[in-house]
């Protein structure tokens, strides 16, 4: 059997009578790549105690009454935080006789069902912790969750928990990280409470690999101390995994340090703004009742968190570093891009990158707004700022000056100029698959032994948005997997308007015929295509936009 052959056969065999159509999109009902239980599309925002308390007597109910007082108080709620967490040592060291865990009585005399109570009575959630194994991390090792996940699972949805972090430690019984995280998340499932489900195995196992459709989010190193070097080094390794996350399943960098006294105000707003621009969660892990005013500031930045909790969910790219000088790009859901400029080193210098460098295009100029100091520039393309030592500037670029629609009927999207173009691994290709890293190494665009004259060809995760300027009223493609990976891969395609998804072709697979997407565009400023990784990771995910067309008046 040909290559070819194959690939239309599996199409037969596998997805006919799996086809649902909305509209003219066709979007087949396999499972999603991401944990479906419709929980964190944004990175979680909230309050968890390790951090400034561990297994201190100052963690208990008192404290965690006037943690939820002063989100209310000093608008942490109204800038996003809703999360009230418990972590490690809230327990007795042993179950009850029936096998249930028992709150500590010094820490937690009233129970955890009343502290949860007291949360949720401020219209904030609750959250909770215990471990994958028999015991969890603290030296006095309380009881963990193995062998009995139904069971806490049950127990923790009575109490009206709606966040559980379950970390790594004690005996794991030869069970696999896999295993033992999936069979808390079935149990979480089972109670019938939403409950956000954070993967805490410190990226042990290479959870970005397996864990999308498992948790919520998922640790990618150990954890974070409240120290430049820790929140450096832990930087560093999560950049990396910009590819592996989505909305509904989030990489984790660990809790936020802000305002623990282990760092200067300078090196607070730059673990911010580098956690932010990542997506990871905003845990804040400082015991707010004794905050400076320059902690609440650094925390409540509504303009730092909208890149954090943006809709289209992307995980900055990393596009620079040398020298320990950094430059971050993130696109965003409103046609906007942030770009930080981050500086490692212990002098002032100068960073500098560009807008098309940032994947920016198509227009001849473009406004900055630094997010810190608020101030407004505009440049024709060049972006710089002088950084302070261990500092950063984050602007959102908006495209300002004059730039180009599409001409009347219908147009091939490869022949535009794109307003953002951003692609994993090579650029984004136009009338070429990917092929490899460098430039124009791709070939004639084929999806399932189908090839296509135009389109364009990228690797997930990828990013192209073509502005519209309100003109145009449809767009239409042939979307899957590229046949230069052969039957390997699998990835979401997403068509996206106005802040909103508005098509998607669901999961595609490498042994997958091209699948038609279309979609109503009528008055948008602008069509973003996305293309995601799901299950399997990145690897082989060479995705085709295929004979992609925009029809406009």
């Amino acid at each position: 059997m040909n290559h070819a052959t194959k690939r239309r056969t599996a199409l037969g065999s596998a997805l006919l009578g799996l086809l649902t159509v909305i509209g003219s999109v066709v979007v087949p009902s396999t499972p999603a790549a991401a944990l479906e239980n419709g929980l964190a599309q944004t990175p979680p925002m909230g309050f968890n105690n390790w951090n400034s308390t561990h297994c201190r007597a100052d963690f208990n109910e008192q404290m965690v009454r006037g943690i939820a007082d002063l989100f209310v108080s000093r608008g942490l709620k109204d800038a996003g935080y809703t999360y009230v967490n418990l972590d490690d040592c809230w327990a007795e060291p042993n179950r009850d006789a029936s096998g249930n865990l028992v709150p500590n009585r010094t820490r937690f005399p009233n129970g955890i069902k009343a502290v949860a109570d007291y949360v949720h009575g401020k219209g904030l959630k609750f959250g909770i912790y215990t471990s994958a194994g028999t015991k969890t991390c603290d030296a006095q090792g309380f009881p963990g969750g193995i062998g009995h996940e139904q069971q806490d699972a049950n127990l923790f949805a009575s109490w009206g928990v709606d966040y559980l972090k379950y970390d790594n430690c004690g005996d794991h019984l030869g069970q696999s990280a896999q295993q033992r995280y999936t069979t808390m998340r079935d149990a979480l499932r089972a109670t019938g409470r939403p409950i956000v489900f954070s993967i805490c195995e410190w990226g042990s196992n290479a959870p970005w690999d397996w864990a999308q459709p498992v948790g919520n989010l998922w640790r990618t190193t150990g954890d974070i101390e409240d120290t430049w070097g820790s929140m450096l080094n832990i930087f560093k390794a999560n950049v990396q995994r910009s590819t592996d996350s989505q909305r509904g399943a989030w990489n984790d960098p660990d809790m936020l340090e802000v305002g623990n006294g282990g760092m200067t105000d300078t090196e607070y707003r730059s673990h911010f703004t580098l956690w932010s621009m990542m997506n990871a969660p905003l845990l804040i892990g400082a015991d707010l009742r004794g905050a400076s005013e320059a902690t609440y500031a650094i925390l409540t930045n509504r303009d730092v968190i909208a890149l954090d909790q943006d809709g289209l969910g992307v995980q900055a790219t990393e596009i620079a570093d040398a020298n320990g000088l950094h430059v971050l790009t993130k696109p965003l859901d409103d046609g906007d891009v942030a770009v930080a400029l981050f500086n490692e080193n212990g002098s002032t210098a100068t960073i500098s990158t560009t807008a098309a460098a940032a994947g920016l295009g198509n227009a001849t100029s473009y406004r900055l707004t630094d997010l810190w100091s608020k101030a407004v520039t505009t440049t024709s393309g060049t972006i710089s700022a002088s950084v302070p030592a261990h500092g950063t500037v984050v602007y959102r670029v908006s495209r300002a000056g004059a730039f180009a629609t599409p001409p009347p009927g219908t147009t091939q999207v490869s022949a535009l100029s794109a307003s953002l173009a951003a692609s994993a691994y090579g650029p984004v290709e136009v009338d070429r698959s990917n092929g490899e890293r460098a430039a124009g190494d791709g070939r004639t665009l084929t999806i399932g032994g189908t090839a296509y004259a135009r389109g364009i060809g990228v690797h997930a995760r990828s990013e192209v948005r073509y502005h519209l300027g309100g003109r145009c009223t449809s767009f239409q493609a042939w979307v899957g997997l590229d046949d230069e990976t052969g039957d390997n891969g699998s990835v979401t395609m997403e068509v996206w308007a106005g802040g909103r998804q508005i098509a998607t072709s669901g999961v595609v697979r490498g042994t997958d015929g091209a699948r038609r997407i279309t979609a109503d565009v009528t008055g948008q400023q602008y069509v973003h295509l996305a293309v995601l990784p799901t299950v399997d990771g990145a690897r082989y995910d060479h995705a085709d936009w295929a004979d992609a067309t925009v029809t406009c008046a």
